[in-house]
């Protein structure tokens, strides 16, 4: 009879185990897919650094700058200037430019990525906006800045010798609203692309 409930036991704590585990994966699932995004440049997703590589190559790149803004969001959002010609190696600072239309103070929040989504992992931020949230008074305009650089070992990686440019986008969003958590949750569905060479 005790070995009985021993094993009973033994199958109910391994149940148990099994369920917190569960849990505890359903919770660490969104920091874990972003940390896969950020270490792989998935979807073009940007890399984050604080050091700037040793070498600048001779290789040029345009990089091409975007910028859209939700409906429900009272912004006037641009970039400075459309695009540059950039070394991979080089530190190049530009600017997003954004004004506030609205009556009342806003909170904006930008989701950004780049294209080809391949050349996310060689995308570096030193400085960005988008590392939080950003809040305009009414009529208030600022100026935003990116500082970044392009990782020279993209000339070392074959499957990017076809690209000669590089788009980075930036959608603000309300910070806390519906279409924020729809964007969000339409990124991390996204299905996942096979790369070939």
């Amino acid at each position: 009879m005790s070995n009985l409930h021993n094993k009973n036991r033994i199958v109910g704590l391994s149940v148990l185990a099994a369920a917190f585990c569960m849990v505890g994966l359903a919770f660490a699932s969104v920091p874990l897919y972003k940390l896969f995004c950020s270490v792989t440049g998935y979807g073009g997703t940007t890399q984050v650094s604080s050091v700037l590589p040793d070498n600048i190559i001779e290789r040029v790149i345009t990089v091409k700058f975007n910028a859209d803004t939700a409906r429900d969001l009272l912004w006037e959002f641009q970039p400075e200037q459309r695009q540059v010609a950039v070394h991979p190696g080089q530190k190049v600072l530009v600017s997003y430019r954004a004004k506030s239309t609205a009556q009342k103070p806003v909170a904006g929040t930008a989701l950004y990525n780049v294209s080809p989504p391949k050349a996310g992992k060689y995308f570096h931020k030193i400085e960005c906006f988008c590392f939080g949230e950003q809040i305009l008074q009414p009529g208030e305009e600022v100026s935003m800045p990116v500082v970044f650089f392009i990782d020279p070992e993209i000339a070392e990686d074959r499957s990017m010798n076809d690209v000669t440019t590089i788009t980075l986008s930036y959608n603000f969003f309300k910070t806390e609203s519906p279409e924020l958590d729809k964007a969000l949750e339409d990124f991390y569905n996204e299905p996942v692309a096979v790369l070939t060479e």
